[in-house]
């Protein structure tokens, strides 16, 4: 049984289905919106997670029925009767625009272990729908993210140049200026 309820925050049901993965000997890693939910205490609030499994791929099923989610028939996410949060499985690698991520941050706590993309590499998976896709929110979320924790400037402007996207980097450096002084 999974201890989820309505109350569960989304960094408690990810670590729970994170931890229960793991128990299965799937490793995957939290990405998308949800990260930037936890990174930015809900300032950013998002409802579904995205789980990337890395290595050999297997079959999540069991370890998603073990806590208590079901696939929607004809759908790709899983929902659990006591929680809003659903959960998919996007194809892999882990990557943020062309680049493959291969390290991730661990958040622990006494649910488990939660596998998440670090901070710096959080912002450039955001920046990667607003430079590719024009997503105005991907760079509010980057510039959320990146005014409450420290993140890697020069690895994120460098991996903005290889993105060919130099002008859009600018625009969050200054919406990020913006934010630290306002």
């Amino acid at each position: 049984m999974s201890g989820l309820s309505r109350d569960s925050t989304i960094d408690q049901v990810a670590t729970v289905v994170c931890a229960a993965l793991a128990r299965h000997g799937i490793r995957a890693a939290l990405s998308g919106g949800a990260v930037v939910s936890i990174y930015s205490r809900n300032a950013y609030e998002s409802d579904d997670l995205d789980f990337i499994v890395q290595g050999f791929a297997r079959k999540v099923d069991p370890a998603m029925e073990e806590i208590g989610f079901r696939r929607e028939a004809g759908r790709r996410y899983w929902t659990h009767p006591d929680t809003h949060y659903w959960v998919e499985f996007p194809q892999g690698p882990l990557r943020v625009g062309d680049e493959v991520v291969d390290e991730v941050a661990e958040l622990r706590s006494a649910l488990g272990v939660l596998r998440l993309l670090p901070p710096t590499e959080c912002v450039m998976d955001r920046l990667a729908a607003y430079y590719h896709w024009n997503d105005a929110q991907g760079l509010e979320q980057a510039v959320l993210v990146a005014s409450r924790h420290p993140v890697h400037m020069a690895r994120i402007e460098q991996w903005s140049r290889r993105e060919g996207a130099e002008g859009r980097f600018r625009d969050f450096v200054d919406q990020l200026e913006s934010a630290r002084s306002g």
